[in-house]
């Protein structure tokens, strides 16, 4: 633990520095969207790396709050950064609606039943292009307005200026995330990961804890949507397919599920791994599904635990030598 923890201050001010040494626009273009993916890494960890069900409806949960935070600032003329604020609370508040049924079920059940609601969410955005704009989409979504602090102004029209937000965005949820582990709640959750049956003997009520922590995933979902349509500046319901729902998943997987970590450093992968090897052209897809496959076969547990293991073992044979 103390290793990862380590690995993780170090990822943190790694990605502080990274706007000094990244200057060609697309790369930092990638490293916010990889920072926004982040946010939705560590919700989809709370569900699946720390209480042990899979929900495959993170990217459906991720274009409510960008098309909640949309609407209201154009619609309804709310300032951008109330919107933000409340983009999380509108898919928290659709997360417990229907997590409250969806969790009577265990396994590749509640997987199942997760991956409907995301095909729904996605057909309702579509389709009711009244309100959404559907496959045309909605454009000139605003960026948050900039503001002034110690005689600097700050303007969120920059790569740079947002580039930060997102990432203050990202540190905040991976120290919330943190707080839930070492809380009462984080220890409950762990030991439905182990042994639901086990924690029910003893008395907890387990599904409380389930639907608390599927509406927090859904809430940090809804928080990332918000970050990228007022980033990306134009919204449709594509990128809110279960095929980004499944990244998420991979993201966890490849970082290491049930670290603080791992989420980091699988979203930077989910993100990076296509965009390199673009170079293969049409290749691409077979090569990236490749490597997942063999990386998911010979790291199980992620690249932040095996990295974590081997530091260990490194230090081990050090200290026998001295």
């Amino acid at each position: 633990m103390g290793i990862q923890r380590g690995f993780l201050l170090i990822l943190i001010a790694m990605l502080l520095c990274i706007p000094a040494f990244v200057t060609v626009p697309y790369f930092l273009h990638l490293m916010i969207l990889a920072l926004i993916w982040v946010v939705v890494a560590q919700g989809q960890n709370l569900i699946q790396g720390f209480t042990g069900y899979v929900s495959i409806a993170s990217a459906g949960f991720m274009g409510v709050g960008a098309y909640a935070s949309t609407l209201l600032c154009l619609r309804l003329g709310v300032s951008v950064w109330a919107a933000m604020l409340c983009a999380p609370l509108v898919s928290a508040l659709l997360a417990a609606c229907v997590g409250y049924p969806s969790l009577r079920v265990k396994g590749h059940y509640f997987a199942i039943v997760t991956l409907a609601y995301n095909l729904v969410i996605v057909i309702v955005l579509t389709n009711y292009s009244s309100l959404t704009g559907g496959e045309a989409g909605i454009t000139h979504v605003p960026r948050p307005p900039g503001f002034s602090i110690l005689n600097l102004q700050v303007s969120f029209d920059s790569r740079e200026a947002y580039y930060y937000l997102v990432l203050a965005a990202a540190v905040l949820t991976t120290a919330l995330c943190a707080l839930i582990l070492r809380s009462r709640v984080g220890h409950v959750l762990l030991s439905i990961r182990q042994n639901e049956t086990l924690a029910q003997a003893i008395g907890v009520e387990t599904w409380h804890y389930k639907l608390f922590a599927f509406v927090m995933s859904g809430a940090l979902s809804g928080l990332a949507g918000a970050l990228y349509a007022h980033f990306i500046g134009f919204l449709n319901p594509e990128p809110f397919g279960v095929d980004q729902s499944l990244n998420a998943i991979l993201a966890v997987i490849l970082g290491g599920s049930g670290t603080l970590s791992g989420p980091i450093v699988g979203a930077f992968l989910v993100i990076a791994l296509p965009e390199y090897l673009r170079i293969a052209d049409t290749l691409r897809l077979v090569v990236y599904g490749g490597l997942l496959i063999v990386t998911t076969i010979f790291m199980p547990r992620g690249v932040v635990p095996m990295v974590a293991a081997g530091v260990q073992r490194l230090t081990a044979k050090l200290n026998k030598r001295v």
